[in-house]
């Protein structure tokens, strides 16, 4: 069971708490991915798994064994960085097996032809990385960590520096490996699309603690707070204090539309998408975002109402921000 657990780890840089209290586990071949604004704390909680910083209060257990003082090469588990760490001055094939080398494993050249299949970089072993593109780059990188067979792999926000079409071709790659390979992978990223894509589950950050965890489904149907609600979806729930209450009433944008009564609102912008458009307005004393199926007749400066069927809203106290009944 290659399984991941924290429990109450915290992590202290003098007086500051980056990681308060976290408790979480991923399942054995399960993707957890931790989401959240920088400075959360997610990119910490990962190096603090790997080993590379110590933990001040808590403890993390991989396969059952009790890691928080091991050092990393005795952990099991192999991490991806976000800008790669490939040597430059050894090809694709000498970066790919580094480890394997320092630590003298035998057969390495049968493990570096199966991973180079299996990542499309068999034409590839002979060049240099400043030869390769950016998804080459990460491919080798994802090479590098597949061929040390660790049960766990680590990925620290690993396509912060593709363009937005590669981004979701390596999304699938990733996932597809995954679950090819039955690894237990721990997955950061600030990009809610890659969360929602890709995980089994996930675990919001906000301010070094977890705000809300479970699969993308439920924080995206049923955010406990009013932070996860404006994180999720894309675009973001709306977020207004309809009749000035101390209640935030929270609507899709999808379950929002133009109609002949419901709330006033002035259009301020059209966003053709082409499957659909996306409208701003001003409404109900502040932004509102409308989601809808093709091309809009509305215009900005128009004056409209919009309207949404009751049970699509969900309702957030506007003091604490947690979920009302």
């Amino acid at each position: 069971m290659s399984d991941i657990v924290l429990e109450k780890v915290t992590k202290r840089f003098g007086h500051v708490k980056a990681v308060d209290d976290v408790s979480f586990r991923a399942e054995s071949g399960e993707l957890v991915v931790l989401l959240g604004p920088s400075g959360c704390g997610k990119s910490t909680i990962l190096r603090l798994i790997a080993g590379l910083e110590d933990v001040s209060e808590g403890k993390i257990l991989v396969e059952g064994r009790d890691v928080t003082r091991l050092s990393p090469d005795k952990r099991r588990v192999s991490m991806v960085f976000q800008s790669y760490a490939l040597f430059p001055h050894l090809t694709v094939a000498e970066n790919i097996v580094f480890g394997l080398r320092v630590r003298k494993v035998p057969d390495r050249d049968a493990k570096l032809k199966r991973v180079a299949a299996m990542l499309g970089l068999e034409k590839l072993l002979e060049r240099k990385p400043s030869q390769l593109s950016g998804g080459q780059q990460q491919r080798v990188a994802l090479g590098r960590a597949v061929i040390a067979e660790a049960p766990v792999c680590l990925m620290d926000e690993p396509l912060s520096n593709l363009d937005a079409q590669l981004r979701g071709e390596m999304r699938r790659e990733i996932r597809a490996l995954q679950r090819r390979l039955g690894i237990t992978m721990v997955y950061v990223t600030h990009d809610q699309t890659e969360a929602m894509t890709m995980a089994d589950q996930v675990v919001l950050m906000r301010a070094g603690r977890i705000e809300q965890a479970g699969t993308p489904e439920a924080l995206y149907e049923k955010p406990a707070t009013a932070f996860t609600a404006s994180f999720i979806g894309a675009p973001p729930m709306n977020l207004m204090r309809l009749n000035g209450n101390e209640t935030l009433t929270g609507i899709r944008p999808e379950s929002m539309r133009i109609a002949n009564e419901g709330l006033e609102a002035t259009i301020e912008s059209v966003e053709y998408l082409g499957a659909d458009s996306l409208i701003a307005a001003r409404a109900g004393g502040g932004p509102v975002i409308v989601r809808q199926p093709g091309h809009s007749s509305v215009r900005a400066g128009d004056a409209v109402r919009i309207g949404w069927n009751r049970e699509d809203e969900h309702h957030f106290d506007a003091q604490t921000g947690g979920r009302k009944p």
